[in-house]
């Protein structure tokens, strides 16, 4: 009996999720990252198929786990942010080719003193040749803002970036002497997330003061009904004089 040989087995390839660097050097790299990922975020809440995140490496090439860019922010169009009942999707990288093919179609990076332009320049090299639509590098120290926008030859400069608006987020930039200003399409400028804090605790304030308010006219219509009884005053009077029904004042006035 002839056995047969059997080929060796490759191992399999592994994609790693993590360099060991941490995901901004200073803390004004690190808030900017944030403020724009969660303000593109909420823009598209409501929108299963958006996908945004920050610093998660991206693998453009099946079998080439060398080629690999993890940009500061990037957004996927068209592909899912979560599946299943909790509605979230983890990912620990993004494996272009079991994403349909659909490379991020924009993304930001934020300088720090650290990056080099012969890094920056690999970047703008390796998005250009992996499919990136829209590219956008700010730079907090100098307040400086360049964009890239994708062409039938591949990336290219946006000479004038104030009041730029991008073609597939709808989302306006502008620089004024304090940095960088984003817009949604409805005009809102983006927050921090102090800021969206501070709002969201304004406003559950605002709730609470209009739900005592209402108590209290409430009890305050409540209190006059058997006074305005007393007066002699029809159910339908009361019901008119109170801005209530009629079937309300009776089971008011029976409490």
């Amino acid at each position: 009996m002839v056995s047969q040989i059997q080929p060796p087995t490759q191992p399999e390839l592994i994609y790693p999720d993590s360099d060991g660097q941490p995901v901004a050097n200073n803390t004004i790299q690190f808030g900017w990252i944030v403020e724009i990922k969660q303000n593109i975020e909420w823009l598209f809440a409501d929108d299963p198929n958006v996908f945004v995140t920050g610093d998660l490496f991206w693998y453009p090439v099946e079998g080439r786990n060398k080629i690999v860019n993890a940009p500061d922010v990037m957004v996927v169009l068209g592909r899912p942010k979560g599946v299943g009942v909790a509605r979230r999707r983890h990912r620990l990288c993004y494996q272009q080719w079991k994403e349909q093919g659909v490379a991020p179609q924009v993304v930001f990076e934020i300088l720090s003193p650290s990056n080099t332009q012969t890094e920056m320049d690999k970047k703008l090299l390796f998005y250009d040749r992996y499919g990136v639509e829209e590219y956008y590098i700010y730079d907090p120290d100098r307040n400086n803002l360049h964009g890239w926008l994708r062409d039938e030859d591949g990336l290219d400069v946006i000479p004038q970036m104030e009041d730029w608006v991008s073609p597939r987020l709808k989302i306006r930039f502008t620089l004024s002497p304090e940095g960088l200003q984003l817009y949604r399409p409805d005009g809102e400028r983006f927050l921090t997330y102090t800021e969206i804090s501070r709002n969201a605790e304004q406003e559950r304030q605002r709730a609470e003061q209009e739900r005592q308010r209402a108590e209290l006219a409430e009890q305050a219509r409540r209190d006059a009904i058997p006074r305005l009884l007393q007066m002699n005053l029809s159910i339908e009077q009361i019901a008119q004089a109170l801005g209530l029904s009629v079937e309300e004042v009776r089971t008011l006035a029976q409490e």
